[in-house]
């Protein structure tokens, strides 16, 4: 039979679905017995009793418990954690750095931080940003977005969470997970899904301000922020929230909607923010009858170049065309059901270039500009 202590080495391999850290690590085992018929008995800590994921962690426990050797049946009873553990996993989780603190800005984060812009609605940028995020995921890369069109927030249906409340520990907001993304939405806080957002500028600081100081993202190798059209309160904010945070700047072929967003992406000159580069959507639809090879360019054609030469000008330094993505279907089915199309279609035109798109983006050598390398100059 098994011991006590090679029961809790399982369970060192079972993660909390929200914090994505072992539970034993995280002092989320209350107790553990064997019984002499090879019944095991464990008991474990919820951070709040209405976990969302109780179910997971009973089923994931249970899982790791009963490969070993010897094991008979498992039992997993569920307790919930005091004021002064909540207290004292937030501490925990923290570091021991002070509260509305922004991990990112701090010279030892090495996440890069892309705010997905546009100059006006309608093309498609929160549909990219949730397939960048989810592709990113797929590749094994850490990513956090943060759904900060707070107005017309629509990440969490296209990643099939809508409806979903975070778990709270502490006053430290625990991300909801989907498809291996760690996501925030304002529509998480509100009352009923469909209640309309009315708030004015103060607010909106507040909200992304929150979202960037009280959600626990662990250890991110990217984090997006799906960013309103145009460059109201929440793009200034976020510049003086993330100074360091760079600009992807995602526009269509038409003329029209190339000017807004060029002029969207020259924020960046007043901001002092780096132009990432651009993603050019609903580039062509793939002709039905004669195949991919044949492109009929519905609206128009070179307007993502045209957004990055333009910015390249203005910013004097060259900007990428990160990706042209052509015109799905399957592209707005996927969103509307909560999977994102990179997963359901990985193959079709569309996933590929937003797959290109997002390894150019989280394969990015960061430089060393800003972080400190605990140097003192020569006497």
């Amino acid at each position: 039979m098994p011991t006590a202590e090679q029961v809790n080495t399982a369970l060192a391999g079972v993660k909390d679905p929200e914090i994505k850290r072992p539970i034993t690590e995280l002092g989320m085992v209350k107790s553990v017995e064997v019984g002499a018929d090879g019944r095991v008995h464990v008991e474990v800590y919820l951070t709040i009793s209405g976990c969302p994921l109780r179910d997971t962690i009973t089923r994931e426990v249970t899982a790791a418990v009963e490969a070993l050797d010897g094991v008979t049946a498992v039992d997993v009873t569920l307790d919930v954690m005091s004021e002064e553990q909540r207290k004292a996993l937030s501490e925990q989780l923290r570091g021991g750095r002070p509260q509305r603190e922004i991990p990112f800005n701090q010279p030892d984060s090495l996440t890069r931080v892309y705010a997905v812009a546009s100059g006006k609605g309608g093309v498609g940028k929160s549909s990219v940003t949730a397939n960048l995020a989810a592709t990113m995921a797929a590749d094994g890369v850490r990513v956090g977005l943060v759904d900060a069109d707070i107005y017309g927030h629509s990440a969490p249906r296209m990643l099939g969470v809508e409806g979903s409340r975070p778990t709270v520990v502490d006053d430290m907001i625990m991300p909801i997970p989907a498809h291996g993304v760690k996501l925030i939405s304002t529509e998480m806080f509100k009352p009923d899904r469909d209640t309309p957002v009315a708030w004015r500028g103060p607010m909106l600081h507040r909200a992304l301000q929150q979202f960037l100081t009280d959600v626990y993202w662990g250890d991110l190798d990217v984090l997006l922020l799906d960013l309103p059209p145009g460059t109201g309160d929440v793009a200034i904010s976020l510049a003086q929230l993330m100074p360091g945070a760079e600009i992807v700047v995602v526009t269509t072929p038409q003329l029209a909607a190339a000017e807004v967003a060029e002029r969207a992406g020259s924020i960046a000159t007043q901001t002092h923010q780096q132009v990432a580069g651009v993603i050019e959507n609903m580039s062509y639809l793939p002709c039905p009858h004669c195949g991919p090879e044949h492109r009929l360019e519905i609206f128009g054609s070179g307007g993502g170049r045209q957004v990055a030469d333009g910015l390249g000008r203005r910013l004097g330094a060259e900007i990428p065309l990160l990706g042209e993505v052509p015109i799905d279907i399957g592209l707005r089915e996927s969103g509307d059901v909560g999977i994102p199309f990179v997963i359901k279609d990985p193959d079709a035109p569309a996933s590929v270039a937003m797959r290109e798109a997002a390894r150019r983006l989280s394969h990015r050598e960061r430089g060393l500009a800003g972080m400190s390398l605990n140097l003192s100059p020569a006497g």
